[in-house]
């Protein structure tokens, strides 16, 4: 499924294949987990990996910070590990099966799914047939 609107979607570099696919499965489950539990409510990398969730160290992102950390004082390598986990995420967002819509505010990128307008609430009974 593709963004709405459409929009660029760039590669990540200096991570192996693996350790952007371990990232991209990661983020698919927090990206799961977010449209469960806050389905109506807009969200980006920042609240799926930003506060009480900042650290890294124990999670697949940690490569995108080590890759920065040797050349860059750790603000601009931070700063620039969540530039990476936005692309990987935008990446993990248009390949899922379901729709989003997408906005920019602040600089930053959201995204809301588009929950399919009926779900149902009960099964119904199964009915014996004669």
């Amino acid at each position: 499924m593709t963004l709405a609107p459409t929009s660029e979607i760039r590669n990540v570099t200096r991570i192996s294949d693996q350790e952007n696919q371990r990232i991209r499965d990661f983020l698919q489950g927090a990206v799961y987990c977010w449209c469960k539990n806050r389905n109506d409510e807009w969200f980006a990398l920042r609240d799926l990996m930003g506060g009480p969730n900042f650290d890294w160290s124990a999670t697949p992102m940690i490569v995108l910070y080590e890759k920065l950390n040797g050349g860059k004082p750790q603000d601009q390598a931070i700063a620039d590990a969540a530039k990476d986990g936005g692309w990987l995420l935008k990446r993990v967002i248009n390949d899922d099966d379901r729709a989003f819509e997408t906005i920019v505010e602040e600089l930053t990128r959201k995204y809301r799914w588009l929950r399919p307008p009926v779900f149902p609430t009960e099964q119904e009974p199964l009915r014996e047939i004669s």
